[in-house]
């Protein structure tokens, strides 16, 4: 008899990952802010774009996580003195939204500066990345981590930093050291400023669907598809400001702050953010408290849900589902979208 096949443990494994990732970062990270795209950045900042890895891919990103110990003890073992790495990191916060974590303080021990404090900045690379981080440098092949860097060392007052690399595929090791950019760092924190309390969505890096930057993007269908968000949170709503104080208000409720947990659920009040949907907008309803859409030529109510006035998740429904008011006859939880 033949052993019945069920899931691979594989698969199980996998599924474990997916069902348990985080939900996207509160704040706009230093590790994003060199991204090319305005846009990217605005719509990750506020959750209107979530994306969701494959199990794989999880695992790929916890492997990452779990070298920066093995990095700083083969560092340890050479003679650098290192702190503030793992559950102890150090925070570096720009305020209005902006922060990051660096991977950890070098206070001495660096062999071309022996003396001197870095910062340290830790990652793994395939094959093909490690490669050309090799032959063309990090600003040069990974504009992003130099990013990343530079407003570490803003962030810590460290002038200097060094870049460890490891290859995934054959252990192969590179390092570099990165002299601080006051300007660039300085640019770095007025862009993630400017993004983090725009009202309204900025435009992308390339109006060209098919350009590389934004064909494989998180984002593309919002851009260039469906122009839908398919999240409905207290970021994706009309009536919530982020604020400099690094907080979010919510003008229905008299310009409140918005508990984080609150923020990831949101409320039945939700109005979708005009620049998140493709259709056409009508202004708010008297009292301020609702507002209209035009989906198919048919005007619609979004707000709290009453006999006149649809959810957001509702009105999510109806667009996907090319309904009209007549149809949409079940309760709220079992509308597709």
């Amino acid at each position: 008899m033949e052993i019945p096949k069920g899931p691979s443990i594989a698969d199980l494994i996998d599924k474990h990952h997916e069902d348990t990732q985080e939900g996207p970062r509160p704040h706009l990270g230093a590790s994003l802010l060199g991204h090319p795209c305005d846009r990217f950045l605005w719509l990750s900042f506020r959750w209107a774009v979530i994306e969701k890895f494959p199990g794989r891919i999880l695992r790929l990103f916890r492997r990452g996580q779990m070298e920066e110990a093995t990095i700083v003890k083969d560092l340890e073992s050479i003679g650098l003195e290192i702190h503030s790495t793992g559950g102890e990191q150090s925070r570096v916060d720009f305020g209005s939204h902006v922060s990051g974590s660096v991977d950890g303080i070098i206070e001495s021990g660096v062999p071309e500066a022996p003396k001197s404090r870095h910062i340290l900045e830790c990652k793994t690379h395939g094959s093909k990345s490690f490669n050309g981080l090799q032959s063309k440098g990090l600003k040069s092949a990974k504009p992003m981590h130099w990013c990343q860097m530079q407003l570490y060392m803003h962030g810590t007052k460290i002038d200097r930093g060094l870049y460890y690399a490891v290859c995934k595929d054959t252990d192969e090791i590179y390092t570099e050291r990165v002299h601080y950019d006051k300007q660039a760092a300085q640019m770095l924190v007025d862009r993630g400023h400017r993004i983090a309390l725009a009202e309204r969505m900025p435009e992308p890096v390339m109006a060209d669907p098919s350009w590389y930057q934004c064909r494989w993007c998180p984002c593309h269908d919002l851009c260039f598809g469906s122009q839908t968000t398919k999240e409905v949170n207290c970021r994706t709503c009309a009536h919530v400001t982020p604020t400099p104080e690094g907080t979010w208000t919510c003008a229905r409720g008299g310009n409140c702050e918005i508990p984080l947990e609150i923020q990831r659920t949101g409320c039945p009040c939700h109005v979708i953010h005009p620049d998140l949907v493709p259709w056409e907008w009508q202004g708010g309803t008297e009292d301020g408290m609702a507002a209209y859409y035009v989906i198919n030529g048919k005007r619609y109510a979004v707000g709290e849900p009453d006999a006149n006035v649809y959810s957001s998740k509702e009105l999510l429904g109806i667009a996907e589902a090319g309904l009209s008011p007549m149809d949409l006859q079940v309760e709220e939880e079992e509308i597709p979208f």
